[in-house]
């Protein structure tokens, strides 16, 4: 059975301008296209009229490039919501936690999501980690999620590509089926 015959929720996980700014976020991003990719998918999703929800972070530090006072809070242009979209904000990494994504999802009888979005790491393998747990069938398209370098615990540096393979591997067949863009199209079609 195709995954389109599902009726699957596409969740946009915090696609916003901050995390254009590579140097603020560790630097050497990995798939630059992942924001493309995301818009390409959102197109799908209208065009077949599925259900879409967009989740950003809003950070509680006035600092951060994602509190809601930085223009690194808003959505990158190529998937910027319509107004008939759901908009989810939360403040922490999982799309789940202090938000009531899972009631709306659960309103709409949905059971399986499609998950793109920044960084792969972070909040993406945060969320599908935990609509794992809560059941859901989890697909994460691997080339519309990225992530950025980032140091380790005695200094060591992990480049960005390494960070989001092994982020998929830990959710691949646990949590999650991992596709790449291609793949979801082809179930899409």
């Amino acid at each position: 059975m195709k995954l389109k015959t599902k009726r699957p929720a596409l969740i946009l996980i915090d696609i916003q301008k901050a995390f254009l700014n590579e140097a603020y976020w560790g630097g050497n991003r990995n798939n630059k296209d992942a924001e493309l990719k995301s818009g390409n998918i959102l197109k799908v999703w209208r065009e077949q009229n599925l259900p879409v929800y967009h989740v950003r972070h809003h950070s509680k530090n006035p600092k951060s490039l994602l509190n809601n006072t930085n223009e690194g809070f808003e959505f990158n242009t190529m998937v910027t919501p319509l107004e008939s979209e759901p908009v989810i904000t939360k403040h922490v990494n999982s799309a789940f936690i202090g938000t009531n994504l899972k009631e709306q999802l659960d309103a709409e009888n949905i059971k399986s999501l499609v998950v793109v979005g920044i960084t792969t790491n972070h909040c993406v393998s945060t969320t599908v980690r935990m609509a794992g747990n809560f059941g859901f069938e989890t697909y994460v398209i691997s080339d519309a999620t990225a992530t950025f370098d980032r140091s380790g615990i005695n200094g060591e540096k992990y480049d960005a590509e390494t960070m989001h393979q092994t982020a998929l591997a830990s959710l691949n067949e646990e949590f999650a089926t991992v596709w790449d863009l291609e793949k979801l199209l082809s179930e899409m079609a």
